[in-house]
């Protein structure tokens, strides 16, 4: 059984090396240019343009924070969360896998994805759980695992953590600051799923999505009603074309609606909280912000992660692998998901084992045919062009879900040893 362990992952080296190849074209990519600089029109004499700093980065930070743990009735779970592509991390999470006391066989997992700052985030990861206990133990949670009553509970710990939030914001200055939040707080009988903004949880049971929770954007019918009625507009998809979410805590200069109630502002602090039954079936659940639910579906994901748990052992190796997958595809956001895993879960299979080393073998040989084929040609074996073509190749056997990006690093790797065998020997047996 495992134990809990924090720790982070080092990037390999051929990922920084193809960080390196890559930037001068990203880089281009976000100052507007193609192939090169964009061109910057030169202010006038006696004028001074304003500088607002990208929210992106020239290049993705890619060490990740993994952390792993377990319950005693059997649950599983790990995290992983990374920058990327942003100027700043804003993401944080809770991960308690036993509550204590009588709620001794709940768990408690959440992802916070904050915006316009971190400070929100971290101020709600620290403090909506106690919030929800100490609203729970008012109507008995815990002595009697009763839906309505711990429903009940969820949905005031977040109104009344938002309440608190908004005297400490006014008193450090976060009234723009604000964050999503999902949480899964999971009891011997039932998982309750709150969730507040468009970070997303979803269940698989024997193999498939078995429920997943609703994303809330500004222009959903429901949302945009409340939004207009509360004096805003949605433009490009944002209230007052700005904010890309309809619901979360904080954001306080969306809060300001006269005679209206905190759940009839433009942004919403009110979860919608759901409840599913538990079932020996249930395979896995997983919590992530949408810098991953942007880039892959629900059915993907489950596809993935459902194929990638019958090869590895190491549930953070598997959040690493969606964090890869998710930054291959385009995701430009923070990237952050929790993996949790029923005893119903996926086992390590040999078949599947053979089936993706014979994968890995086959990438390794065309890696080989295309880098001998360039050279044969005269041109330049470069990683990208090993990558595109690759990408156009017919390659069976793929995991399910994440195609030939979810196969990047052996890739990546294989070339670069393509490359070392292919470096000139100097006399005396130097390089």
């Amino acid at each position: 059984m495992r134990t809990s362990r924090k720790g982070s992952v080092e990037m390999p080296a051929f990922m920084r090396q193809l960080v390196k190849e890559t930037e001068k074209r990203v880089s281009s990519f976000f100052k507007g240019g193609r192939g090169g600089a964009a061109e910057v029109e030169q202010p006038r004499d006696g004028e001074r343009e304003e500088v607002i700093p990208s929210p992106y980065l020239d290049r993705p930070v890619l060490d990740k924070l993994t952390e792993e743990g377990c319950a005693r009735w059997g649950l599983t779970y790990a995290l992983g969360s990374m920058q990327g592509w942003r100027a700043n991390m804003e993401d944080f999470h809770n991960c308690v896998p036993q509550l204590g006391g009588e709620l001794a066989d709940w768990s408690f997992f959440a992802v916070f994805d904050g915006h316009a700052g971190s400070n929100v985030a971290q101020y709600c990861s620290q403090h909506l759980l106690g919030q929800i206990l100490t609203t729970g133990k008012g109507c008995g949670m815990g002595s009697e695992d009763d839906p309505e009553r711990v429903k009940g509970a969820m949905l005031e710990g977040f109104l009344q953590t938002d309440k608190n939030l908004h005297a400490a914001a006014r008193r450090e200055g976060w009234e723009r600051g604000g964050t999503t939040v999902v949480a899964a707080l999971i009891s011997p009988y039932y998982i309750y799923f709150a969730n507040c903004g468009d970070s997303r949880a979803m269940l698989c049971r024997s193999g498939q999505v078995c429920f997943s929770t609703e994303d809330h954007k500004p222009y959903s019918p429901l949302e945009k009603e409340r939004i207009e009625s509360a004096g805003g507009s949605v433009s490009i998809q944002r209230i007052n074309g700005s904010l890309a979410v309809s619901r979360a805590l904080g954001d306080f200069s969306y809060k300001g609606a006269e005679n209206r109630t905190p759940t009839q502002q433009m942004v919403s602090p009110e979860p919608e909280v759901c409840v599913v039954e538990r079932s020996p079936a249930d395979e896995f659940l997983v919590l992530a912000c949408d810098g991953v639910w942007d880039i892959i579906s629900n059915e993907e994901l489950c596809a993935f992660i459902h194929n990638r748990l019958s090869v590895c052992t190491d549930l953070r190796d598997v959040c690493s692998q969606v964090i890869d997958l998710c930054l291959y595809k385009g995701s430009l956001d923070n990237i952050s998901i929790i993996l949790l895993c029923f005893p119903g879960a996926p086992q390590l299979s040999a078949e599947a084992l053979h089936q993706e080393a014979e994968l890995e073998d086959l990438l390794e040989s065309k890696v080989v045919e295309i880098y001998d084929e360039l050279c044969v040609r005269g041109e330049e074996p470069d990683l990208l062009s090993v990558l595109t073509i690759l990408a156009s190749s017919d390659i069976p056997g793929l995991p399910p879900g994440g195609g030939i990006q979810s196969k990047r690093n052996c890739i990546i790797s294989a070339y670069y040893e393509q490359r070392e065998n292919h470096r000139p020997m100097l006399p005396n047996g130097g390089s």
